[in-house]
């Protein structure tokens, strides 16, 4: 992701493409090491990285529950991730001009913005995978046993795809500062120290899954 946003900034020979491409670079760099410690926290609660079992160790809870402010800097990790509203400053009007991609056109252009939207369906599937549940349903009782698994993990996908669209209709874009002291500043420390403590009290009451 990062490989492909500078290099498409530096093969348009513009300095606002090549500006706008080490920004984004940037932004997605500061985001994702707290998705990575909130990657290793859901690791420690569901004892594996295959997704299914992940899936499987919220059967009786969704990770979202006990896990809630990892939760949260996940899916803002997320909006960032994707360049989405409020943290779109790469590709801002106001900014430096239309991010990496200003010296597209046509095609190119399309599939540009296509990669885009299809990075924030796999965020939204990531999401209702690691916190959601998954396919399983919300309640193990009828009737909500009787809708099979797919339409409920289609269901949860389009729920965080209308959370993207909801903030990006409700807060106003963020400074570069603010963006890069929020992700610096407050989520990575924030993240490291509930990652710290998810293993301490596992550890301490005993609960960490065995292999």
């Amino acid at each position: 992701g990062v490989y492909g946003i500078i290099l498409a900034g530096w093969a348009s020979n513009s300095r606002y493409a090549f500006l706008g491409a080490l920004r984004s670079a940037a932004q997605m760099v500061s985001y994702e090491v707290a998705i990575g410690f909130v990657l290793v926290t859901v690791l420690l609660c569901a004892g594996s990285l295959n997704l299914t079992e992940i899936v499987e160790a919220q059967r009786h809870i969704w990770f979202a529950i006990p896990l809630l402010p990892m939760f949260v800097i996940f899916f803002i990790s997320a909006l960032a991730e994707t360049g989405r509203a409020p943290f779109d400053l790469p590709e801002g009007e106001t900014e430096i001009v239309a991010g990496y991609f200003v010296e597209y056109s046509s095609m190119t252009f399309a599939l540009f913005y296509l990669g885009e939207y299809g990075n924030m369906i796999l965020m939204s599937a990531m999401t209702s995978v690691l916190f959601l549940g998954g396919w399983l349903a919300p309640f193990g009782v009828a009737p909500f046993t009787w809708v099979p698994g797919p339409i409920w993990f289609a269901l949860k996908i389009a729920f965080v795809l209308f959370c993207f669209l909801w903030v990006r209709a409700t807060f106003p874009r963020f400074r570069y500062d603010q963006l890069m002291r929020l992700g610096w500043k407050v989520f990575l420390p924030f993240s490291l120290f509930w990652l710290v403590l998810t293993a301490g009290v596992l550890t301490a009451a005993g609960w960490l899954p065995q292999r």
